[in-house]
């Protein structure tokens, strides 16, 4: 038998997490304020004493208690903010800074909260903590890293995501095949925040990381389009032709990628049929890929052509990461072929449901997948049929990329990009075969 019973023992953890908490605020506002020319009204102890002290109003349940806590807490940070603002003589005004005020309160619902639930107040902590310590690089990043057309970018993903998407009718309606508007606006979302992941990475690893990152980063988009704009480079700079087709692979496996990311999303069970082909698939466009790119490292040339990956970087900054557009075409295309894939079904069966299928993804390979998905989930067809119209989709849908890089790139550009996508659907139709 312990000396404190199991409701003591909770309230010790949440008052040692509330004065843990403070601590670690209070340690890294003590550090901050000795960089300063004047010293602040708040460091470690102070930080310290409001988490405690809101760890135990909560402790005694006393609400009352608890607010009159966060009142005098406020009254004390609005007094130190003014003290903060005089300058003593021969010394300049310092700027309205709020951080430490501010962290101070919040420091004081810390304790309340840990005393709660220990583990959430110990994260807040730790999360507040971090901030603060991070103010340099957040600063630098937000005037210096990012710029105007990201940020407009970011704000409007923000936007789509926390006010558009929860706003968007859930109930599948029958005039969009099943498909509720609230699974469009999901998969628009989904595709910019494709974009936006992608552009990231390629900021991070730098100019260097060329053509093949860029084909990935595309396919996410449209593999169509971006075996189109690898070709043209590459009948246009022989030197890059390697680069260029490793991009164009790296494409296909991005396709794959995608739609398994749409059905993860639409219907689970789907995703979990269709996953072994999928991963055959895009592991044989990925080797490919690779390979490629090692002829590529080999040529000097495109090695050392890093201007214009740079100028393309900038100028995709400059622009902004999202398309926008680009985005909501599929997503309309996709609400087009869902009603078209739920005609066909009525109308013929399953056999029309992957005749449609197969006509779609001429277009587009990932809308017919998404409209499949979502007849899944809606209990319409089985899995094992999403997992054979996403074969016959994605196999359609390489027939005209093979048009399009013989188009674009020429004989020898269409022939290795052929093989490849020869190679990734063949080993996807053999999986799903084998699967039944």
């Amino acid at each position: 038998m312990t000396l404190l019973d199991a409701p003591a023992n909770g309230l010790v953890l949440g008052l040692a997490a509330a004065l843990g908490g403070g601590l670690l605020i209070g340690l890294e506002r003590e550090r901050r304020k000795r960089q300063r020319p004047q010293r602040a009204a708040a460091g470690i102890r102070s930080f310290a004493l409001a988490a405690l002290g809101g760890g135990i109003a909560q402790a005694l349940a006393q609400p009352a208690l608890v607010a009159l806590g966060a009142l005098m807490v406020a009254l004390l940070v609005a007094i130190a903010y003014w003290k903060s603002r005089q300058a003593a003589p021969g010394e300049p005004a310092e700027g309205p800074g709020l951080t430490t005020e501010l962290a101070l309160f919040i420091t004081y619902l810390v304790g309340v909260l840990s005393v709660q639930q220990p583990m959430l107040g110990a994260g807040a902590a730790a999360v507040v903590a971090g901030l603060l310590a991070a103010r340099e690089r957040l600063h630098r990043f937000a005037i210096s890293v990012l710029s105007e057309a990201e940020l407009h970018d970011a704000l409007l993903l923000a936007a789509l995501t926390l006010v558009l998407l929860p706003l968007a009718p859930a109930t599948p309606l029958a005039w969009m095949g099943g498909m509720a508007p609230r699974t469009l606006i999901l998969l628009m979302v989904l595709i910019l925040a494709l974009q936006g992941v992608g552009h990231v990475a390629l900021r991070a690893l730098g100019p260097r990381a060329g053509l093949a990152l860029s084909g990935l980063i595309s396919g996410f988009v449209s593999s169509t389009a971006t075996i189109a704009a690898m070709g043209a480079r590459a009948r246009a700079t022989p030197p890059q032709r390697a680069a260029c087709e490793a991009g164009a692979m790296f494409s296909t496996t991005a396709t794959w990628l995608q739609a398994m990311v749409m059905l993860a999303v639409l219907a689970p069970a789907a995703a979990a049929a269709l996953l072994p082909c999928a991963a055959g698939g895009a592991g044989v466009a990925l080797a490919g890929g690779l390979v490629r790119l090692r002829g590529a490292a080999h040529d000097a040339t495109a090695a050392d052509d890093t201007a214009g990956t740079a100028a393309a970087a900038a100028a995709g900054r400059s622009q902004g990461p999202l398309r926008v557009r680009e985005a909501l075409l599929v997503a309309l295309l996709l609400g087009v072929v869902a009603v078209a894939v739920a005609w066909a079904r009525q109308r013929f069966g399953d056999l029309g449901l992957l005749a449609g299928s197969a006509l779609a993804a001429l277009a587009d390979a990932h809308s017919p997948v998404a409209a499949l998905g979502a007849l899944q989930a809606s209990g319409q067809i089985d899995a094992a049929t999403v997992r054979e119209g996403a074969l016959v989709a994605v196999a359609a849908n390489s027939l005209t990329r093979v048009v399009t890089a013989f188009a674009a790139g020429g004989a020898g550009f269409g022939a290795r990009i052929s093989l490849s996508l020869a190679a990734s659907t063949g080993t996807a139709v053999a999986l799903g075969g084998w699967l039944g």
